[in-house]
């Protein structure tokens, strides 16, 4: 992997000055070996979910150990050379300090934080101030995708996403990830939004190019996959496996 900072600046510029039908698409790889596959196959950057990489550890979603993600994330980072950007969900209570130099410790070139745990929001603004510290440790060397919960935490209204993306990125995020957004929302949210915004791709529902172009025309500057790639990788192991019963 090229050094971090150089690693960094490219996936940054990654976000910037795309064709509303041509959003970013991040494969999120669970292992070594899937890293490399999408890496061969001409992605120019990947991010891991924390959900994927989880299910490849044996654990279930948010319960992995803050140092096997980590160690985790090294792997895969050490098996491509591409920018890789890690989920380590809401920074598993760690101190902005530590959880920038482990996150650089792992080759990471950004992160994805989430603003919710066990399953409750959390306040804004002082998720913000949080935010603004990762910023501070981190300055250009990591890329801040800010999650925002509120739709999967049962708030429907756009403009309280709208709300909190605005002080994610006032606090230095570089993209906001409003997760399980509905498609019909996504002008709105991108209309209220500065910057790049992140949305959920959904592998298998129709043909993919057309489906990651019509997210990008409504407003998608890039689109990650949480565990579903790894969720149909793992179907597809499951048909094998019965393949060989038969």
């Amino acid at each position: 992997m090229a050094d971090r900072a150089t690693g960094a600046d490219r996936f940054r510029d990654l976000h910037h000055g795309r064709a509303p039908g041509d959003p970013l698409v991040l494969p999120g790889p669970w292992d070594a070996a899937s890293a490399r596959v999408f890496a061969e196959a001409g992605f120019p950057a990947l991010a891991t979910p924390s959900a994927g990489v989880a299910a490849c550890l044996g654990y279930e979603d948010g319960a992995t150990p803050a140092d096997e993600m980590f160690a985790a994330v090294a792997r895969i980072v050490r098996a491509v050379d591409v920018p890789v950007s890690a989920d380590v969900e809401d920074g598993y209570g760690l101190a902005p300090k530590e959880l920038v130099e482990r996150l650089l410790e792992a080759g990471a070139v950004g992160c994805n934080l989430e603003d919710s745990a066990n399953g409750v929001l959390k306040d804004p603004r002082e998720h913000a101030e949080w935010l603004a510290e990762v910023r501070a440790v981190a300055g250009d060397r990591l890329f801040v995708n800010a999650r925002i919960d509120t739709f999967v935490r049962g708030v429907d209204d756009p403009a309280a996403a709208i709300e909190r993306a605005a002080l994610y990125v006032a606090a230095g995020a570089d993209c906001v990830y409003p997760i399980g957004a509905p498609v019909g929302v996504l002008p709105l949210l991108r209309s209220g939004i500065q910057g790049p915004v992140n949305v959920g791709g959904r592998p298998g529902e129709g043909p993919a190019s057309a489906e990651l172009r019509r997210l990008g025309e409504l407003g998608a500057t890039r689109i990650t996959f949480g565990p579903g790639l790894q969720r149909r990788a793992e179907r597809a192991v499951r048909e094998i496996a019965a393949e060989l019963l038969r």
